[in-house]
């Protein structure tokens, strides 16, 4: 554990303001030991707004399910997150990650990154229904990361992502060591955080995306890029 994941684990969590355009309680804030701080973003389970779609569970237990699943592959996609106490009750609080706000984020996200197909596997087998440009978090240092992982893991295909442009192409020996991965850490590393339902879920994608050996292609069903995109 890192010095910063320290402070964020043990800190007082000091709340500075809140996103106002976020449909759920998204406050910024920052965890203080003496002088020194690290910038996070808490979200409030007592801030959630109930969602028809996914009655179990809530969204911080599947943000923490996300960023366990995406370190215990080796993927390193999703801010340090963890779940504790702050001013409004329990809630997940994830480290704050400072952009590079010069980067052409669409341009970056169409484009054939490594880090971005990485994104695009990790979103397949995690079912993220929300994957927009604003959830993309580009580095000065290099390392992208990715926030907003609430409403992932439902029982139902629900693949909603700006990310299409690896759409059928085949995995790699290494994309399909992490759906190995996947498919033997699936259930340790969401243990508590998602329903039995969707954990088998959860196993069945993984299951048919090495049966399929290629990125899932857009689905006709249902919209395959969030609205708005951005």
């Amino acid at each position: 554990m890192t010095p910063e994941q320290k402070i964020i684990e043990s800190g007082e969590l000091q709340v500075e303001g809140r996103f106002v355009d976020a449909s759920n309680a998204t406050l910024f804030a920052k965890c203080v030991v003496g002088a020194e701080e690290v910038a996070v973003i808490y979200k409030p389970i007592a801030g959630e707004r109930p969602l028809w779609d996914f009655p179990d569970g809530n969204l911080a237990q599947r943000e923490l399910a996300a960023y366990l699943l995406s370190e215990a592959l080796q993927l390193h996609l999703v801010p340090f997150t963890i779940m504790r106490d702050g001013t409004f009750g329990p809630g997940m609080v994830q480290e704050w990650i400072e952009i590079d706000e010069e980067l052409d984020i669409v341009e970056l996200t169409n484009s054939e990154n490594d880090r971005i197909r990485q994104m695009a596997l990790f979103d397949a087998i995690i079912n993220n229904t929300d994957r927009k440009y604003g959830h993309i978090l580009p580095t000065k240092d290099g390392p992208i990361y990715g926030c907003d992982h609430g409403v992932t893991f439902h029982t139902d295909p629900k693949l909603r992502t700006v990310i299409w442009q690896f759409a059928g192409k085949e995995f790699t020996a290494n994309e399909l060591q992490v759906l190995r991965s996947a498919s033997e850490l699936a259930s340790k590393e969401t243990d508590g955080m998602i329903s039995a339902a969707e954990l088998s879920a959860l196993n069945s994608r993984i299951a048919d995306l090495l049966g399929a050996g290629v990125f899932p292609e857009p689905s006709e069903d249902w919209p395959a890029v969030p609205w708005p995109p951005f």
